[in-house]
């Protein structure tokens, strides 16, 4: 062939990378024992890993069990203290020399993780292995600034983390350095079919002189993981991986007091505008579903395209798809590499199979791979519109308006990511928001950084990988926690004193009074006999029509933050100008004076009207031309069991910040004493508040917890109520993967609950890719 020949096809000729280094590793170490406490175990049942590629076998790993989970959680559970009160600096410099370790070996990752998982070797040597290493560099800056930025938080304990097996060496960092940059120690589950880099990963930290135990890797199936996730001694659970098993991990952690993060499955839109670049937005859309194999979890799987170029948007892509090479991962020159696992294919062949639609497809190697793939011609209810194929699979439809993109985009049970393109940069960011995903990026796809927050919304999980946000879910504050006291309503006296006309408290729904629906109400009780009125018992239709009205009333959110400070002030106002009023019916309810509770619920609502415009997002160092915006928007409807002990300044504290973030909520008030809920409705009624912002359904707590926690339509929910209730609200929230912030039976000192864990509760960080430039 001359070289004008070459110009001409463009072909490209083999460029195999070598694989020599990493089988001579694997042949010295193999068969792989578990690393705990800093060494390698002698090996014990082992299953077989295989290169997907060839489907020859790599090497032998031990299958690991309960014994072995409980000897890797004791050995992190000794090193902890010690790592812990290691100076931020110490530990900087130790994620330093994990993150130029990584940079030294990262040909020999790269190779490996190619290896195991059957991705380009070009992907793990350009895209995984260095943004390993930011992670670790990004981290060892964090561990420096802790104490200085967050002197009132501590470290979680001993953190469990269970990794998919489609980015294994990424994932670990995900994981593993944040939990050590806040003074955890780990026990990693890496993926049954890829545990090969985990295992590197842990011997080269050696090199960095890690302590033991501050780091252990337990290698084995998912029961591996279903031990480690049991372990009554592991504080955290860091999970990555499909939602079904998300799911399964929210119900197993319910109740035990684990902190639990999930960066779940997605079906990610991919939007393209009529004014698109096209070109751009083909190679955009080659990253966001053929990257990889399309076995991302935030991959642009569903295209949605302008109905005016969709026709030529298609031809486009088929032309590009057909210059697509797909092949042995060891070369250099290859787009699109093996699937993992003969499983993970035929799951992928009977998904496509099954679809009806307009296929293409393009030629590609027998053996474990699946050609990329296009679909169109699908309707939005279509099982591939709406279910993850993970795999290299697009399904497309076409829209007419901006607004008919964003009921498109939105009508999915995920939330994880999404791609617009459009060269008008006042539509993209008018879309960015109305787009529900925990990451945007605007004419671009598949942007990560250490900095920039990543996670996702409803089926796509909760809590964030990266940044400070990142960051705090490996922390908890410092305080002497206290169990909880039960608190009872005044019983009902032998001799009652009823004196003046019937008061009975309805329900507040919607911004108007309700009756209760099942008819039932309860005498409420001074300390000293006298009757002091009744209230509602609601039920589960009662809670049902509070979240209509909450969900009805969403339009709040987009309100501007000084129109809900005005109003919370004004609450606040009408409230002071009752003060005496208040306190009477706190001291008749609890036998205590009520003053200083009034006093503390009319400063705590000035508190978030002063939050409400000045709880700021941020801009975040990210190595692109332009930037990644942090942005805090309201979870939407926010479902809150109030505390009995603090009946008023209690429900304020959850409502204040609530609705100040700019979400509607569903309170259930203080079932002794819920008279004070009751009474606050009126100064609601008076504030210019709109109707279904906040919602007020009273009752048994135990009767109306599981309605509203299991609630679809809730977005999240809170429970400072009696330790059986914290469990409960954990299990129903699985449902639906809401967000729950729960007690767990402690105390909460009310006189001083206010602040930015409230806010950060009340907020899901939205992260914007902005590109810019010709």
């Amino acid at each position: 062939m001359t070289i004008k020949q070459i110009f001409d096809d463009m072909c490209y000729g083999p460029a195999p990378e070598s694989r020599a280094e990493a089988m001579a590793w694997i042949g010295k170490n193999a068969p792989f024992g578990h690393w705990i406490n800093g060494t390698f175990t002698p090996p014990g049942a082992v299953f077989t890993t295989h290169n997907p590629a060839d489907g020859q076998a790599l090497a032998q790993v031990t299958q690991g069990n309960a014994t072995d989970i409980d000897t890797a959680v004791r050995a992190a559970r000794r090193a902890q203290p010690k790592w812990a009160r290691l100076p931020g600096h110490t530990r900087a410099a130790y994620l330093y020399a994990l993150a130029r370790l990584v940079q030294k070996h990262s040909r020999l990752l790269a190779v490996t993780e190619t290896l195991d998982s059957g991705k380009p070797i070009r992907e793990a040597r350009d895209i995984d292995v260095p943004l390993v290493a930011r992670h670790f560099y990004y981290h060892a800056g964090l561990a420096q600034l802790l104490a200085a930025e967050q002197p009132a938080m501590e470290p979680l304990g001993v953190c469990g983390a269970v990794i998919p097996w489609n980015f294994p060496l990424l994932m670990l960092a995900w994981k593993v350095a944040p939990a050590l940059a806040a003074g955890n120690t780990v026990v990693l589950k890496p993926a049954e079919y890829t545990p090969l880099t985990a295992l590197l990963f842990a011997q080269i930290s050696r090199e960095a002189g890690l302590p033991p135990g501050v780091l252990n890797v337990v290698t084995g199936d998912g029961t591996t993981g279903a031990a480690l996730v049991d372990h009554p001694d592991v504080n955290k659970i860091a999970f990555t991986g499909s939602t079904d098993v998300g799911r399964k991990i929210r119900m197993a952690t319910a109740g035990t007091g684990k902190a639990l993060t999930l960066e779940l499955g997605g079906k990610s839109p991919y939007i393209v505008f009529d004014d698109a670049d096209l070109d751009s937005a083909v190679e955009g859309l080659v990253d966001a579903i053929w990257f990889n194999g399309g076995q991302v979890c935030c991959a642009g799987s569903r295209l949605l395209v302008q109905e005016g170029v969709a026709e030529r948007f298609h031809t486009k892509l088929r032309a590009r798809m057909d210059g697509l090479r797909i092949g042995d991962p060891m070369d250099k020159c290859i787009d699109m590499g093996a699937i993992v696992a003969p499983q993970q294919l035929a799951q992928i062949t009977a998904m496509v199979d099954a679809s009806e639609g307009e296929k293409y497809q393009v030629p590609c190697p027998a053996g474990c791979y699946y050609p990329p793939t296009l679909i169109t011609g699908l309707g939005s209810a279509s099982t591939l519109m709406q279910e993850e194929i993970f795999g290299p699979v697009l399904v497309s439809m076409t829209f007419r308006t901006p607004a008919e993109a964003v009921e498109l985009a939105n009508n999915t049970r995920y939330g994880l990511a999404a791609s617009i393109w459009t060269e008008n940069v006042n539509l993209a960011l008018d879309m960015a928001p109305k787009v529900k995903a925990g990451v945007i990026w605007i004419n671009g796809s598949n942007m990560f950084d250490a900095a920039a927050g990543f996670g996702g919304l409803r089926e796509s999980g909760f809590g964030r990988e990266g940044g400070w946000e990142g960051l705090l879910a490996y922390l908890r504050r410092k305080e002497a926690r206290k169990p909880l006291k039960s608190v009872a309503a005044m019983p009902e006296p032998l001799q009652a004193d009823v004196t003046g006309l019937d008061r009975t408290a309805k329900l507040y729904i919607g911004g108007k009074q309700a009756r209760p629906d099942g008819g039932y109400s309860q005498p409420i009780w001074s300390a000293k006999g006298k009757l002091l009125g009744h209230i509602g018992q609601g039920n589960r239709k009662d809670i049902r029509n509070a979240v209509e009205a909450a969900q009805a009333a969403k339009g709040w959110g987009k309100t501007s933050a000084h129109l809900r400070a005005q109003i919370l002030f004004y609450i606040a106002e009408n409230l002071s100008a009752r003060a005496e009023e208040f306190a009477r019916r706190l001291a008749d309810m609890t036998g205590k004076s009520g003053a200083a509770e009034v006093e503390a619920s009319i400063a705590r609502l000035f508190t978030y009207a002063a939050w409400a415009d000045k709880f700021d997002g941020a801009v975040k160092s990210v190595p692109i031309r332009g930037v990644a915006l942090a942005m805090n928007e309201p979870c939407g409807v926010i479902g809150a069991i109030c505390p009995d002990e603090a009946p008023l300044l209690g429900l304020i504290s959850l409502m204040a910040p609530a609705i100040a973030m700019g979400n509607t909520c569903v309170l259930v008030p203080s079932q002794a004493y819920p008279l004070a809920a009751t009474d606050l409705y009126q100064v609601l009624d008076t504030s210019d508040l709109p109707g279904g912002v906040v919602n007020i359904v009273t009752g048994a707590h135990a009767d109306l917890t599981k309605p509203l926690a299991s609630h679809l339509e809730v977005d999240a929910m809170w429970c400072f109520g009696a330790a059986a209730l914290s469990g409960m609200v954990e299990r129903e929230a699985a449902g639906n993967l809401k967000r729950t912030w729960v007690n767990h039976g402690f105390a909460t000192d009310w006189a001083q609950a206010e602040g930015r864990a409230f806010l950060q509760a009340a907020t899901e960080v939205k992260t914007v890719w902005v590109p810019y430039g010709e």
